[in-house]
């Protein structure tokens, strides 16, 4: 896969020189008004220089800081914990990439990160809760191929530089608006029509530049999901795991809370969701879900990058797969997991209650178990030496 690799790298150095083209112009269209057009782009240069070193170098903490999102450890939450390596090992990852839990009921999740070595994932309470074993085998098995395939920077990269042209057009345009903006206006009167038009235009394009650069993030969003989807089956060598975990996702209608515009085409689906608006809108920063769940279960018993690729041309038409995996040789499809199939109302309930616990622990809090069986969470700052179990009575030893 290292084609893919290599044009990911290619497509973030293209992405990074438009998101700088679009901020520059803002730059320019800026000092129209407010000083002077070489101002303007200085200033847009040194802002693209700064925000695309945080974005390498803290891009990920922001994205996940954004998400709400809380680092879990390996006993925090061991089901996911050991999902996780499984997949990292069946990828060829060299490092276990960071694990956080988003306390959100919706259906969702995500990677990000800069290289390999620098990744995490995170997955969205309510996705822990609902899915068995293999569907998060699916849903982890996508998220590792992002890590694995460099798409990660990429949308790091582009988010951040997103969120900085949407905030300074924001701020810009207001600016202008409550301030009457027009200090260019005075030198307008020495520079006759032509500045006038000049100014018109800066600020046509301070409206519409964070339209561009959605756009911009939008076309590099889309390809990669199928690919992501095409390795994740190959990762599990069970595709209906990743289609039913699709496919529990489009029936929800609950949006990620904390998700927008710039976070938005990291998630494995749509986060925005409403009862009118369904996973596989045209409004989406995603391909249709029903479509993937249609490729991935028409890949069959033998699992391979060019058995997806002819699935793909069939429900979509053209080409996704890069040339270098169309020679992979196709793997066996495996059986599925003892404990494949709906959640009855116990595995809910013990999922839910796996889950909440790791969050507790995730929010500092000491989870402990009172011999009558019910567990208690206990600040790490909690002074007392015992707590007081209101159910049966006991003291709790909190020394042990």
């Amino acid at each position: 896969m290292w084609e893919q690799i290599r044009a990911n790298r290619v497509r973030s150095f293209v992405l990074i020189a438009l998101m700088a083209a679009v901020l520059i112009g803002i730059g320019y269209a800026i000092g129209l008004f407010v000083a002077s057009p070489v101002t303007g782009l200085v200033i847009a240069l040194l802002v693209w220089l700064f925000m695309t070193l945080i974005a390498f170098f803290q891009g990920d903490s922001i994205l996940l800081g954004l998400s709400n999102a809380r680092k879990i450890k390996p006993g925090d939450h061991p089901r996911l914990y050991n999902v996780v390596e499984e997949m990292k090992i069946a990828s060829g990852l060299e490092k276990m990439p960071d694990i956080y839990i988003i306390d959100d009921p919706a259906l969702n999740a995500f990677a990000t990160g800069r290289d390999p070595n620098h990744a995490a994932v995170a997955i969205t309470s309510g996705l822990l809760e609902r899915l068995n074993r293999d569907e998060l085998q699916g849903v982890i098995a996508h998220e590792i191929s992002h890590i694995r395939n460099r798409d990660v920077l990429l949308m790091s990269l582009a988010g951040i530089m997103l969120g900085t042209i949407v905030i300074l057009s924001w701020y810009v345009t207001r600016m202008l608006f409550f301030t009457g903006g027009m200090r260019g206006g005075r030198r307008s009167s020495g520079g006759g029509q032509g500045q006038v038009i000049l100014m018109l235009i800066g600020l046509v394009f301070i409206i519409l530049a964070p339209i561009a650069a959605q756009l911009l993030y939008f076309a590099v969003s889309r390809k990669r999901e199928y690919l992501a989807d095409a390795s994740g089956a190959l990762y599990t060598r069970y595709p209906e795991g990743l289609a039913s975990a699709l496919e529990k996702i489009a029936g929800s209608t609950a949006a990620v809370r904390h998700a927008n515009k710039a976070t938005a085409p990291m998630y494995i689906a749509n986060p925005f969701r409403s009862r009118n608006m369904s996973a596989a809108s045209l409004t989406s920063t995603h391909p249709p879900i029903q479509e993937r769940i249609r490729i991935l279960r028409a890949m069959g018993g033998n699992v391979s990058y060019a058995k997806y690729e002819e699935n793909y041309e069939k429900v979509h038409g053209g080409k996704v797969m890069p040339a270098s995996a169309m020679g992979l040789a196709p793997v066996t499809a495996r059986e599925a997991s003892a404990d494949e199939g709906a959640l009855g109302v116990t595995d809910r309930l013990r999922q839910r209650r796996e889950t909440t616990d790791a969050l507790d622990r995730a929010h500092d809090y000491r989870i402990v178990t009172c011999e009558c069986g019910t567990k208690w969470k206990v600040p790490r700052d909690y002074q007392d030496d015992h707590v007081l179990c209101t159910r049966c009575g006991r003291q709790i030893d909190l020394r042990q």
